[in-house]
């Protein structure tokens, strides 16, 4: 059965099935619920095409916002009422204090909250504004997140939480750029985008460490789509935001949305 499974998944995505499917299981045959940690958006499809499979269970999708990149899964037997089911996530809010001048971005943030010790997939999305952000974290670990987090990259900070209905969402920070290129390659956009050379960014695809839309790419020919995610491991991350047309030279325009 389980090899069944694994044809529709990349190697390097069966641990998570393997326990993706366990939590099904447990939810169809001995009546569990399971409310797991923030999943990203492939961990999210790969529990979803799962819960699927079972008529005995259904899953509901939390992120503490409808549009959440980071969501929970709340996996339970069929007859229950979802809704009901508490999301578990809490909102804190974390201000800078009097060294607030010093600009702060979401790595900052992240870093800082990583280094108590937290582990990733216990924190959803964050949102960055110029004075503040906003963390959606598990509703376990809140309250050791205000009492510890009292630094965030040299400026120090104060954190409270408060509820869900007062979070500020803000835009993804992306640095606009305009490319002309031959195709749509996964490597020569790639390539474009780092500003690096296509033999240079070939390898770390092909050794597994790029992911389109959250899931392994090891194909540099892949084409990509509008819309389309890539991560390149140690270089961040980018958007296919448009596929503008031709040039009179027969290249494509592309729009890039690099996240700073």
């Amino acid at each position: 059965m389980k090899q069944e499974l694994y044809v529709h998944f990349h190697p390097d995505e069966k641990p998570f099935v393997d326990r993706a499917a366990e939590w099904v299981e447990r939810a169809a045959r001995n009546h569990e619920i399971k409310r797991t940690d923030f999943l990203d958006p492939r961990q999210a499809e790969i529990v979803t095409s799962l819960a699927n499979r079972s008529a005995d269970v259904q899953l509901r999708l939390v992120g503490g916002y409808d549009a959440a990149e980071r969501r929970r899964a709340i996996i339970a037997p069929d007859y229950l009422v979802l809704e009901d089911e508490p999301e578990g996530i809490a909102l804190i809010k974390i201000s800078g204090g009097t060294q607030g001048r010093l600009e702060l971005d979401h790595g900052d943030y992240l870093g800082a909250l990583l280094g108590l010790g937290i582990k990733r997939d216990r924190i959803g999305d964050l949102h960055v504004h110029d004075e503040e952000c906003y963390c959606l974290a598990a509703e376990e670990i809140a309250d050791y997140i205000n009492i510890h987090l009292r630094q965030v990259h040299r400026v120090h900070v104060l954190t409270d939480i408060i509820p869900l209905s007062e979070l500020r969402i803000s835009a993804p920070d992306l640095e606009e750029m305009n490319l002309s290129v031959a195709s749509l390659r996964l490597d020569g956009i790639a390539s474009d985008v780092h500003r690096i050379s296509r033999s240079k960014i070939v390898d770390p695809i092909r050794a597994g460490r790029c992911r389109v839309n959250w899931k392994v790419e090891e194909n540099p020919a892949a084409q990509l789509k509008a819309g389309d995610v890539v991560s390149l491991q140690g270089l961040g991350r980018f958007r296919l935001m448009e596929v503008e047309g031709m040039t009179k030279k027969g290249r494509m325009r592309v729009k890039i949305g690099k996240y700073r």
